[in-house]
Formats: C-alpha cells, structure tokens, sequence
C-alpha cells in the first residue's frame, strides 16, 4: 500500500524559509512524477511544483518559480521542497502527491496524496 507521508510544516515570518519533506513507501516510485500541491482556506487546490523521480527534471507553478525548489533523494524515497522568501499568500495545507502519468500540474493526474501538512506565513 502507497503511502506518502509529509512533514515540515509550521509557522514562519514573511521572507523566512521552510523545508517540507516528503516520505514515500510501499511502492516502485521510479516511473513516478512526485507532486506538490496546495490548498488555501476557501480555495481549489493549486499546483506547486513537480519532478520526475528518475530523471530529476522539474516543473514549478509561475507563482514560486525562483522562491521554491523540489527535488528528491532517492535511496531515502524523500522528495522535498525548499520553500524560501516566503510570502504570506503561500499559506496553506501542502499535500505530496504521486503521478503515474499525465499532465504534472494537474492534480487528477496524480493517484496518492498525502494527508497535508500546514504551513502559515505571518506577516
């Protein structure tokens, strides 16, 4: 059984910095994309970035391309995501989610999600 686990969340400043984490298990991840998304209070979930577990290539919403970066470790089974110059509109529950195939912004395309981790920037 699949099974994405996130943590790092928490409660930082505008302009600080966090490091989510994401533990995959139960699976072969390598044909995988691993996903972050998000979801604010009374809004859909939004796509935040993704990168293909094998080959390392990445994809980042316009709206933290530059501030946030992805990537993975594989012999852990981690993907992460290094949030920096945060801004108050990044809060949010982030989910991890797993894809095996279709378009990566899309969150129908993935197949597991985590189970959300806050994260809340103070101005």
């Amino acid at each position: 059984q699949v099974q994405l686990v996130e943590s790092g969340g928490g409660l930082v400043q505008a302009g600080g910095s966090l490091r989510l984490s994401c533990a995959a298990s139960g699976g072969t991840f390598s044909s995988y994309a691993m996903g972050w998304f998000r979801q604010a209070p009374g809004k859909e979930r939004e796509f935040v970035a993704a990168i293909s577990w094998s080959r390392g290539i990445t994809y980042y919403a316009d709206s933290v391309k530059g501030r946030f970066t992805i990537s993975r470790d594989n012999a852990k089974n981690t993907v992460y995501l290094q949030m920096s110059s945060l801004k108050p509109e990044d809060t949010a529950v982030y989910y991890c989610a797993a894809a095996g195939g279709g378009a990566w912004y899309r969150s129908a395309s993935y197949d597991y999600w985590g189970q959300g981790t806050q994260v809340t920037v103070s101005s």
